[in-house]
């Protein structure tokens, strides 16, 4: 199948744009951040994060259109991130999508936002090899599945509280290392030592998650010894992060015994999660799948590139929002 999909993400706080073919390249992108509006607020602010899509959307579109010299006749389809994620975010996107597939005869899809993440490791020619366990960890989910395919998914567990990204973040924000907080976190542990004794919820019980008492933990820490150490209070909190993330990718792999581990999601982004995922896949023999470090965060590029799924399989869901889009509905 040859042409390009036009791939639209806004299901948080940054408005991103690109343009994707079937093999994963990417043709163009431009990802517009909001860092500045929400800095202020320690995290997003729904209804600014709405307006300033508003404002970014269509010149991005225009700029990633005119960077590929690419018309709408260049293209096969649009995808667009219907969910989960920020109800007015969606709609900006969801609302733009439908405009311009009706002006320009395009059709367009609805995308799982999740389902994105995982098929960002497939951008820039990389590839899965299937069966796969596969592990999501950002700011707004958490979650472990098995993949038969590409595209046929068994949710082993999720999580029951906090995400684990959204724990870094308010993490971070105890210590005064500012937004965004995982890249802030893991830098400050790599200068200190895991000397503090924090807890490692659910670690040894299946595949579920909860990092809330893991983060009120840090919380008590701080509030009673104000003078700790930022560097080896990150060091702690990071080590208790990976060792309940790799107790659950490793209990997955002896179970489902897969070809590949991939973990995707902004947290895949941290060097100390990548290397320790990296053990736990040489340990069962097993190929470690991860999205290049520029696509392991959101980005219109995983949705463009889920959208060919959507394609080739003839499903096209409504451009209706879904804020709290589980992983099995397509």
């Amino acid at each position: 199948m040859s042409g390009l999909i036009l791939g639209i993400e806004t299901s948080c706080d940054d408005t991103s744009v690109a343009l994707v073919d079937r093999s994963g390249h990417v043709a163009a992108i431009k990802t517009v951040s909001q860092f500045e509006i929400h800095e202020a607020f320690g995290g997003v602010y729904p209804e600014l994060a709405s307006r300033a899509h508003l404002e970014a959307i269509l010149p991005t579109i225009e700029a990633v259109m005119a960077e590929a010299s690419v018309t709408p006749k260049d293209l096969t389809a649009i995808g667009v991130t219907r969910g989960p994620g920020l109800i007015g975010s969606l709609l900006v996107g969801l609302a733009s999508a439908e405009a311009l597939s009706m002006g320009w005869g395009v059709p367009a899809y609805g995308v799982n936002h999740l389902r994105g993440h995982i098929r960002s490791v497939e951008l820039e020619s990389g590839r899965t090899e299937f069966p796969a366990v596969i592990m999501l960890v950002s700011g707004g989910h958490t979650l472990i599945a098995e993949l038969k395919d590409a595209w046929s998914y068994r949710l082993l567990g999720t999580t029951r509280d906090d995400s684990v990204g959204e724990s870094y973040d308010k993490v971070a924000r105890m210590l005064d290392l500012g937004m965004p907080g995982g890249p802030a976190i893991d830098r400050a542990a790599k200068l200190g030592t895991p000397v503090l004794r924090l807890p490692r919820p659910m670690k040894n019980e299946g595949y579920e998650f909860s990092f809330s008492g893991l983060k009120s933990s840090v919380a008590r820490h701080i509030e009673q010894h104000p003078k700790v150490s930022i560097e080896d209070m990150s060091a702690s909190f990071v080590a208790a992060c990976v060792d309940v993330l790799t107790a659950k990718a490793d209990r997955a792999l002896a179970e489902c015994k897969p070809r590949s581990l991939v973990i995707v999601g902004g947290v895949a982004a941290s060097p100390q999660i990548r290397e320790a995922m990296g053990k736990v896949a040489g340990k069962h023999g097993v190929e470690l799948c991860l999205p290049p470090m520029k696509w392991a965060t959101d980005n219109a590029a995983m949705i463009a590139m889920a959208t060919w799924d959507y394609v080739e399989r003839g499903l096209q869901p409504e451009l209706m929002p879904k804020p709290n889009l589980s992983l099995e509905t397509p």
